[in-house]
């Protein structure tokens, strides 16, 4: 194509088009060199007979398609570009193209000012204003006139522009129609609505959180300053039996308390517990107290021997002292325990480590564990036995005798036993244990030639004999060949010959390595002295003698 709409196709340039009627190329042509446009030719030589059209003729101007173009100088005014002198022609052309393809009578083209076309305005006359109404647009400004984008106040939201409040008069609840709205026109939002609701929850955050902070708080105090709820007094005289269990302490016992209804709140027994000097003594057992005792009373008379309904077992009791404590508790003839004990023995609960012995004097030896126990007149003996039983599996258990009997040099958990009784037996205080424990292994020791294996304590020979006996000849100890004579029989006895406590067990878990071979009770009662070698062991013999008078 050389123009817009312009090219060598069958019809030329439409005269309704906006353009149409402008010099062209043609004018500028005619200018330039008298010639007629696309290079001189008519564009359809077909026709060969052109009508005239007001009095202008074929001749007379260059043709396109058959018709020609009327020229315009530069005031508007029409002129022959084939003339030497300017002829200004009022006719126009009146018609255009029919349907068949031939001329019409064409009328000249709208004037360039309208483009449109539908005001017909001559070059150089007044132009319509375009920009006058209402709903126009503003004429362009050349770049150096425009006036800047107006600055905005902080906080302006350039979407809340396109959001009109609702004029009023017209929230009557019916919709706009969609003439009216336009296209894109965002829904109006209840600003009020948004703030009101916003404003509800933050309130409400704010209310519930300082009324959980006022809560809190008042219970923070009363926890920590207010006084715990108490009774006053000794009790309303109602008596009420309490059982305390094993392990218990401080507040379970405040609860056990508060339970039967012995004290108002744990807290006050808590803090009465604390402000007595002996309130950490309290144990395990059944205490017979009255209802509504203040904390205090309550810790004083807890402490007192006349509220305490327990069967308390010391360490290193035999369990001929046990059978016959359990007989008087529960008001039963003398041996009664003691043969419940050997029947039943096997259903009390021993562990698999701790049966089928052979030569033991009593099986249940070394479990019958020293500790306090809540023992009321409705019990059976087995019952009893069974608790003392279960009591030392849980210390055993505790303390991991089946695991650590080789950490020592032992063959199993029931020897730890025995060796524990045996320190239990022969200490006097705890630094004495570990060092007795000491000696104990190392005269089990294959390669001991001090003893030659052999223990030699009379506390095997008493336990024997149901005796407690430092006095001992030599001549007695070694006539007698039973199993329980460590003066005869080497290694240890075939069980344990008490019931040994915490420490003493401890004591055979961890003995000293000093190289401790024999020990004396130099004042036969309560000093005993340690010795490596058998010279240092004589020396210590003439020390007892002197002191017992042999």
């Amino acid at each position: 194509m050389t123009e817009y709409g312009r090219g060598p196709g069958t019809e030329p340039w439409h005269p309704e088009d906006p353009l149409y009627g402008d010099a062209g190329w043609g004018a500028q042509a005619a200018h330039a060199g008298q010639q007629h446009p696309y290079g001189g030719q008519p564009q359809h030589p077909q026709h060969s007979q052109h009508p005239q059209y007001d009095g202008w003729s074929q001749d007379q101007q260059p043709h396109y398609g058959g018709q020609q173009y009327p020229q315009y100088d530069g005031q508007g005014q029409h002129f022959d570009p084939q003339q030497t002198g300017q002829h200004p022609h009022p006719q126009q052309h009146q018609g255009g193209w029919d349907a068949t393809g031939t001329h019409g009578h064409v009328p000249y083209a709208a004037d360039p000012g309208d483009p449109y076309g539908q005001h017909p305005v001559a070059y150089g006359a007044e132009q319509p204003d375009l920009y006058g109404t209402e709903d126009a647009y503003p004429p362009p400004q050349p770049p150096g006139h425009r006036d800047p984008e107006p600055d905005h106040e902080p906080g302006w939201d350039p979407q809340g522009e396109d959001e009109h409040p609702m004029p009023p008069g017209d929230d009557d609840g019916t919709e706009e129609p969609a003439e009216r709205r336009g296209k894109g026109r965002k829904p109006v939002k209840n600003k009020k609505g948004r703030t009101g609701c916003a404003l509800m929850v933050v309130v409400l955050v704010f209310g519930g959180g300082l009324g959980g902070v006022a809560y809190f708080g008042y219970q923070f105090y009363k926890n920590r300053f207010a006084p715990a709820p108490d009774y006053a007094g000794s009790g309303n005289g109602e008596t009420v039996t309490v059982e305390i269990p094993k392990g218990a302490v401080g507040a379970a016992i405040g609860r056990k308390l508060k339970e039967a209804g012995v004290v108002e709140s744990v807290d006050a027994f808590v803090s009465a517990q604390l402000a007595n000097p002996n309130g950490k003594s309290l144990q395990d057992g059944v205490y017979t107290l009255q209802k509504h005792m203040s904390a205090a009373s309550a810790v004083e008379l807890m402490l007192s021997p006349k509220s305490r309904n327990n069967l308390i077992i010391a360490e290193g009791t035999r369990n001929a002292a046990v059978y016959a404590l359990i007989d008087k508790r529960l008001k039963l003839a003398n041996g009664t325990t003691q043969k419940v004990a050997a029947k039943e023995y096997k259903s009390l609960g021993l562990p698999a480590w701790a049966l089928n012995h052979p030569g033991l004097k009593d099986p249940l030896e070394g479990f019958l564990f020293p500790s306090s126990y809540a023992v009321g007149k409705d019990q059976k003996p087995k019952d009893v036995l069974k608790a003392m039983v279960g009591r030392a599996n849980d210390k055993y258990t505790a303390l991991g005798l089946d695991r650590k009997a080789s950490e020592v040099g032992l063959e199993s958990p029931w020897q730890l036993l025995t060796a524990a009784s045996l320190v239990q037996a022969e200490g006097k205080t705890h630094d004495d244990f570990r060092k007795m424990a000491e000696v104990i292994y190392n005269r089990l020791k294959p390669d001991n030639t001090e003893t030659n294996r052999l223990l030699q304590f009379d506390s095997t020979y008493n336990y024997l004999k149901g005796a407690s006996n430092i006095h001992i000849s030599e001549s007695e100890i070694n006539a007698d060949r039973n199993p329980y004579n460590t003066y005869t029989n080497k290694g240890l006895p075939p069980g344990p010959i008490g019931n040994p406590g915490d420490e003493a067990l401890n004591a055979a878990l961890s003995p000293t390595h000093e190289g401790w071979m024999y020990f004396v009770a130099t004042d036969g009662m309560n000093k005993t002295e340690f010795a490596r070698t058998n010279a240092e062991f004589e020396k210590l013999k003439e020390k007892f003698n002197a002191s017992s008078g042999n």
